[in-house]
């Protein structure tokens, strides 16, 4: 069986089957985490010019998206990442990962941050094949016995 070829590009997060895609992501969530300790960025939020949004679509459906959302110090932050089961495997969310960290670099970013749930072992691995280390509380998140926060520095091109 030949595997399908993604295509993957920035992104409105606005379109009608990522906002099917952003509600999916946000239910899954809740089912593994209490909402407080859920964050999300909105459809909107992501749209707004602070963020770049990934997406990954295989024969034309949305597959896996991630986005980049800068922050002022030159830190960034991944956010949003996920891939739907059905595409799970063909290595999605590592393709979207390295455009974020490559934007990120481009930027001139010298970091890069995150916050991923405590159930999320398959994100783990993606985040720390990537250079991610883990770390303490970052930007504004709470100390949460539900998160797990990751960094990574940038070298500047």
């Amino acid at each position: 069986m030949i595997a399908p070829v993604p295509a993957i590009a920035i992104e409105t997060p606005l379109s009608t089957d990522m906002g099917e895609m952003i509600a999916e992501l946000n239910a899954l969530l809740l089912t593994m985490s209490p909402p407080e300790a859920c964050y999300h960025m909105t459809a909107e939020e992501m749209a707004g010019e602070t963020t770049t949004v990934f997406v990954a679509r295989i024969d034309g459906k949305v597959a896996a998206c991630g986005a980049l959302h800068r922050h002022p110090d030159g830190v960034a932050e991944v956010k949003r990442m996920y891939t739907r089961p059905a595409y799970q495997g063909l290595g999605l969310g590592g393709s979207i990962l390295d455009r974020i960290i490559a934007l990120a670099t481009r930027e001139g970013h010298s970091r890069l941050v995150l916050e991923t749930g405590d159930k999320h072992p398959a994100a783990w691995r993606i985040y720390e094949r990537a250079g991610f280390s883990r770390c303490g509380p970052v930007l504004d998140y709470p100390d949460s016995p539900y998160s797990i926060f990751y960094s990574r520095s940038l070298v500047t091109a």
